[in-house]
């Protein structure tokens, strides 16, 4: 989970802020929003929250030849860990993002030893946490695997993760909070402060192809969608897309993100002819799911810069994207605060992240 400042909560949720937690306004986070979700919707104001289960070590899950998912997750009480994608090649596996957790990046290393196969390759589709954290273990196992990546990071280091970080020392202490979203927090304050292991060795600074592993994939380069750097590529001889945050469920991670970015980014997407594609977060989608979600994403935003009520926005989100979402009532009402949430932090800040740099761009 990444971190955004200056957010307004949901008045209903904030009423429920654990003592020692500033003031929405005073340097919010999205972590921040998330417990305050939950205090609400459980109801458990005022006694402490349980430690979640230990979580599931996630098996890899064939994605065609020589491609695999090993899919991330919003486990109870912990951060998110994102997708990642591995092909094996001719000349080694190439990683596509590494996870944030011990267990996800367990998961890599493992599927290496199984298939007695070295990393020789790393590409990371953005710098949030989620995506990037793993990168050092895996390093550390294969010294000599390259990274790829766009260079927005090195902006991101020294202002929004430095920020973060300085913000999250607020929360990795309050004891209503469970011990498993602490030691996540305390495991981000660390990865941030080495952040200089996560820039990459060769910076994506175009849409390209590029050969990796003795394969030949199409890397392409969206400016100023979900960071002001995003890298989505392409697979032809697997038909797999592995689009990196630009697709997430169960809602659009809009933390950095300038919007008219991303909808130019799904535009491009729709125009791959890829076999199936792999979310940032959630399951694998067919070319029919991503062209839903583009449309869904585009009356979500477009709504967001309408007069139109927030609650009415995030009704229509569930709406547009429930055929992809768990079907019960409680995983529809989190996805509804969820996108609440962020159409107030849109709205707060002139249609767009804080963070986004872009100019406005032409969408299709």
């Amino acid at each position: 989970m990444v971190a955004h400042r200056n957010r307004r909560l949901n008045p209903a949720a904030d009423a429920h802020r654990a003592p020692g937690v500033p003031e929405a306004g005073e340097g919010t986070l999205r972590i921040h929003a998330m417990i305050a979700i939950l205090l609400a919707a459980q109801g458990m104001a005022g006694s402490a929250l349980a430690v979640g289960p230990a979580p599931p070590v996630p098996e890899p899950q064939p994605l065609g030849p020589a491609a695999w998912l090993i899919s991330g997750g919003i486990l109870p009480d912990r951060e998110p860990d994102g997708n990642t994608v591995v092909f094996d090649l001719p000349e080694g596996l190439v990683v596509v993002d590494t996870g944030r957790h011990s267990w996800h990046r367990e998961a890599i290393l493992a599927l290496a030893a199984d298939r007695n196969r070295p990393i020789v390759a790393i590409i990371n589709s953005h710098w949030h946490l989620d995506h990037v954290s793993g990168n050092p273990a895996l390093r550390a196992a294969f010294p000599k695997l390259r990274t790829y990546s766009s260079n927005a990071i090195d902006g991101a280091l020294t202002e929004f993760l430095a920020s973060s970080a300085r913000e999250y020392a607020n929360y990795a202490n309050v004891p209503r909070f469970p011990e498993t979203l602490r030691e996540d927090i305390r495991g981000d304050i660390l990865t941030i402060e080495n952040g200089a292991a996560l820039k990459p060795d060769v910076v994506v600074e175009a849409s390209t192809s590029l050969t990796l592993g003795g394969r030949t994939f199409q890397i392409n380069l969206a400016r100023h969608a979900v960071t002001s750097g995003d890298v989505w590529l392409y697979d032809q001889q697997s038909g797999v897309a592995v689009l990196g945050d630009l697709v997430t469920l169960p809602v659009p991670f809009l933390d950095t993100a300038c919007p008219e970015g991303w909808r130019a980014a799904l535009a491009q997407i729709s125009d791959a002819r890829f076999r199936i594609a792999v979310p940032g977060h959630g399951a694998p989608m067919t070319p029919e799911d991503v062209s839903n979600y583009r449309k869904a994403f585009d009356a979500f935003t477009a709504c967001a810069d309408s007069l139109r009520p927030a609650d009415e926005c995030g009704a229509g989100w569930v709406d547009s994207v429930k055929s992809m979402l768990a079907h019960d009532a409680q995983a529809a009402a989190r996805t509804k605060a969820m996108a609440v949430d962020y159409v107030e932090m849109l709205r707060a800040n002139g249609g767009r992240s804080k963070y986004c740099e872009g100019l406005r761009v032409e969408t299709r």
